[in-house]
């Protein structure tokens, strides 16, 4: 059985799993309220078919997402010497895109994850996984459902690949 070379880009570094309870509680949370907008809708109908329209329009909208909650939260991501990508090969960003990384408390961030500036905007286009990342033009967010224990080290890797590339850490092992 062939070994992998040591900086094999492919090699999976870190992950980030959404936790349990975080994915129940949040997609929960989204169904009950599309919940609680159709029963509104259907118990005390508004005069109004604007209203009524609205309110089932809103409710079915919710139960949308949050069923594409529950669908996003099962993927896992992976951190690589190359790239962030999810579980099943969809990547986020490459490492090499990588301009800056802020996890600071003021940043435009998911609860517990890490905001990614790019250098220039992404070809790769819009893309959101809901309560996991969302990347728009030149920034990336990864976090909602979850846990800062498993982000706050895939950023600090992702800053220190950065570094040693731009030559501004040494290399490992020198």
């Amino acid at each position: 059985m062939a070994r992998k070379p040591k900086d094999d880009p492919n090699e999976v570094l870190a992950t980030i799993d959404p936790q349990p309870v975080r994915r129940v509680f949040t997609t929960g949370v989204v169904g009950m309220l599309g919940a609680l907008l159709l029963y509104v809708a259907a118990a005390t109908p508004p005069q109004d078919p604007v209203w009524l329209v609205f309110l089932v329009g809103m409710g079915l909208g919710a139960l949308y997402f949050a069923w594409r909650v529950w669908m996003a939260t099962a993927m896992t991501l992976e951190l690589t010497r190359s790239e962030v990508r999810e579980a099943g090969g969809r990547v986020l960003f490459a490492l090499d895109e990588v301009e800056s990384v802020d996890r600071s408390a003021f940043a435009f961030k998911p609860a517990g994850g890490f905001l990614v500036r790019l250098k220039a905007p992404t070809t790769r286009g819009r893309a959101y996984a809901p309560a996991l990342w969302w990347r728009l033009k030149s920034r990336v967010a990864v976090g909602g459902a979850t846990a800062g224990s498993q982000a706050k080290p895939v950023a600090d890797l992702i800053r220190i690949i950065i570094a040693e590339r731009s030559g501004e850490m040494p290399p490992r092992g020198r």
